[in-house]
């Protein structure tokens, strides 16, 4: 059984001795010390947090006989990325007393904050659970947040039922360790204990993760066949809603997603989750629950790069895992609280329903209850003021006067919901105000482009991603319109690591940081083609080791080859997948074949 191999990694052996994610954190957080120990940095990540330092300055703090300038990133979780408007504006005020003063919305419909010392660590997640959010599970290898549609829309029921959903199974799949509000909502030096945040009931015992959690993170998606805007493919577990009508079916059962990789090694890849069954609403937590507990017990310890579930399935099959799941509803069942042979065995086949369409939810929405919804694009997420854009201000303003519930996106923006018919023109107003871009106002190159943060502090990076999107967006914005071909979505994704952070594997055109120029520091990257909008194909290598300033010179036969050859109705992504890569470097998309 992998998950009891001998020789486990050195973070199962820090779990293992961490009592229930524990270890030497209060220690450390009191120390005069600016950074923790690498044990401990492991076990904060259960908690929400990343130890990090700014590679910026890396260099002229060695010249200077300094080591590094450590900062830690806190990440939010918020299930299907619902908010109030005073968590909002209290995430605004945290940032700006102990981040970077800057917010960035995750691809999972979280929260970062970056920039905080280890001095203001503790008072940093004390003040998120203060305004009623959590970082636990945020992070580490455990369940990730469960992302869902954020879209408000009520025409119907079934939205809202899958946010119902959503909840539930974050909430079950959190862990039960006290270990969390102990340290962050329990005072360290009083001992006095607030409830502002709901503290697991019972003992420490971990019914679903054991005392070493899982071999590594697990991610859990929900979507719907016409709005697959959480990239349900992308996920460990993917629940694709079914629906009759108005009424919700159930859910087709997608396992084995997950688009991190290391290049080097040729065990590792990107997958796309794969259909594995058709189950009843009342059915998903007992197996979701039994999925969980494969992992748990056969996933890979001792190799944490092939760890993600989707090697498993890989290693066994899709039908010899199904019947492991099987065999495994019984304990889920018992953990779940309901009786014995609830979930029918076997599972049922996938049903045919699959993933027809994906929606950003940008714009004005009715929201079919007599109010509106407006999505608003943030370029990499990043909520922040800089020169004549305000977005920070803006959003500060829109929340106080309004009082508009928020939902985040997978795609890096906001919705503002609940606003009336005569709202719509005031909030318009302030956007303008304050110079921030409404997406009939941007290109759709940059409206479906996104990026990971990666320098200057993501420890992983390779290259630049975040900073040099805009300008790579810029350029190939000009070199579309030239072609004729602004009004054609297509996506582009950069990371700066082959790790996947932004999901450019599966994107219409996908860049990946593989090296940095050694005299000028420019990035290289490796181009990915042939994804599609919707999410449901990987892409391939097409060039490798692209510097930066080269990549949409790179890009511009493709996109004339597109535009001579493509046909009707094909988008770029499926021109590209059906030509080939050998085909599009010879130019030949008329001759190519296929479909």
């Amino acid at each position: 059984m992998a998950g009891n191999a001998e020789n486990k990694s050195k973070v199962e052996t820090i779990k293992e001795a961490s009592a229930g994610l524990r270890g030497s954190i209060v220690e450390e957080l009191a120390s005069a010390s600016d950074h923790v120990s690498d044990a401990t940095t492991k076990l904060l990540k259960f908690h929400g947090t990343y130890q990090q330092d700014n590679r910026d300055s890396r260099k002229e703090r060695r010249r200077q006989g300094l080591g590094k300038e450590y900062m830690f990133m806190v990440r939010n979780r918020i299930p299907g990325g619902k908010m109030t408007a005073d968590q909002f504006l209290g995430e605004l005020e945290i940032a700006d007393e102990f981040g970077d003063g800057t917010l960035r919305i995750t691809t999972r419909q979280g929260i970062q904050l970056h920039g905080v010392v280890k001095s203001n660590l503790w008072a940093t997640i004390r003040r998120i659970n203060e305004i009623k959010l959590s970082t636990q599970s945020a992070c580490g290898d455990v369940s990730r947040n469960v992302v869902c549609c954020p879209a408000p829309w009520r025409h119907n029921s079934i939205r809202d039922e899958l946010q119902r959903h959503t909840d539930a199974i974050a909430d079950h799949l959190r862990p039960r360790t006290r270990a969390y509000h102990e340290i962050w909502v329990q005072d360290p030096v009083t001992g006095d204990r607030q409830r502002v945040a709901a503290a697991p009931e019972s003992a420490d015992v971990e019914p679903i993760y054991g005392n070493t959690y899982l071999p590594r993170k697990f991610k859990v998606g929900m979507a719907l066949c016409d709005d697959n805007c959480v990239d349900v493919y992308a996920q460990d577990v993917g629940l694709l809603a079914v629906t009759d009508g108005d009424s919700l079916s159930g859910f087709n059962v997608l396992v084995g997603g997950g688009l991190g990789t290391t290049p080097s090694d040729d065990r590792c890849f990107p997958a796309l989750a794969r259909r594995m069954a058709f189950v009843r609403p009342e059915h998903v937590l007992p197996v979701v629950t039994a999925i969980v507990l494969v992992q748990r017990d056969f996933g890979n310890r001792a190799n944490r790069r092939q760890a993600r579930m989707k090697y498993l399935i890989h290693d066994w099959g899709l039908a010899r895992f199904k019947a492991k799941v099987e065999e495994y509803l019984a304990q889920a069942e018992s953990i779940c609280g309901v009786g014995p042979q609830t979930v029918p065995r076997p599972l049922a086949e996938p049903h045919p329903a699959d993933v027809t369409r994906h929606h950003d939810h940008l714009g004005w929405h009715a929201q079919g209850d007599g109010n509106w919804f407006v999505g608003v694009p943030i370029e990499n997420g990043r909520v922040k003021d800089e020169g004549d854009v305000r977005l920070k201000t803006a959003l500060r303003e829109i929340f106080t006067r309004f009082g508009s519930p928020v939902r985040l996106t997978a795609q890096q923006n906001i919705l503002l919901c609940d606003l009336s018919e005569s709202q719509r023109p005031e909030v318009d107003q302030v956007l303008a105000e304050h110079g921030v871009a409404t997406v009939d106002r941007i290109s759709n190159v940059r409206r479906f482009a996104f990026a990971c943060p990666a320098l200057p502090t993501c420890g992983l990076a390779i290259t630049e991603s975040e900073r040099v999107m805009p300008v790579l967006v810029t350029e190939l914005e000009a070199e579309v319109a030239r072609l004729g071909l602004a009004d054609r979505e297509f996506t582009v994704r950069v990371t700066g690591c082959p790790n996947g952070c932004a999901r450019p594997y599966n994107a219409d055109i996908g860049l990946v940081g593989r090296s940095v120029d050694g005299k000028s520091g420019e990035g290289k990257y490796m181009i990915f083609v042939g994804g599609n909008l919707i999410g449901t194909r990987l892409n391939v290598p097409y060039k490798d080791l692209v510097p930066a300033s080269q990549v949409v010179q790179e890009l511009q036969p493709l996109l004339r080859s597109y535009k001579r050859d493509h046909r009707e109705g094909e988008t770029l992504g499926d021109f590209c997948n059906r030509v080939g890569v050998d085909g599009l470097q010879r130019g030949d998309g008329a001759q190519a074949g296929g479909e």
